[in-house]
């Protein structure tokens, strides 16, 4: 069984660089990032621009906004490492598309169990701060942090990163 190591921070806190060096530790064939976010806005196409410069030509990037799971299990190879960049976007693209997220996060631990190469997951912790305001933040919080609980749970890794600084939790 390929390794799953898990990656838990919050915002700015250093965890996609950790992630990037994590996988390059597997010293596989390839590096394939899967990217979960939608480029929307100037703002986010400027995020994704850095994300790209710093991981360098070397990355095989492989766009997953919501078929994460299908993607995983096509692209799992022994050869490669896959760093997926971020499981909190992908949980946006499915709440606001009101797909049933148990269900979906269900076949997410699922490929992952099967995937065939090491699997490196991104995700923000969100629920160290204040309670949100409106119901929908409140649902994404809590959403977030059910799936955060389960992929940590099948993880055979997780991370947490604070300024930078990586706290082994398993």
């Amino acid at each position: 069984m390929a390794p799953i190591i898990f990656v838990l921070g919050g915002a700015r806190s250093g965890k996609s660089r950790f992630a990037e060096e994590r996988t390059r530790r597997f010293a596989a064939q390839e590096n394939v990032y899967i990217a979960t976010a939608e480029c929307r806005d100037a703002e986010m196409e400027s995020r994704i621009a850095l994300h790209r410069a710093r991981r360098g030509a070397d990355w095989r990037t492989v766009e997953a906004p919501y078929r994460l799971a299908e993607t995983l299990s096509a692209e799992a190879r022994g050869d490669r490492a896959m760093l997926v960049d971020c499981l909190t976007l992908w949980l946006t693209n499915h709440l606001l598309a009101d797909a049933d997220l148990d269900a979906e996060g269900d076949h997410l631990a699922a490929a992952l169990a099967a995937a065939d190469g090491p699997v490196v997951l991104v995700s923000n912790e969100v629920g160290l701060s204040i309670v949100p305001e409106n119901a929908l933040a409140r649902r994404f919080r809590d959403e977030a942090g059910r799936l955060n609980q389960k992929i940590a749970a099948i993880a055979d890794e997780a991370w947490f990163i604070a300024a930078g600084l990586p706290l082994r939790l398993k």
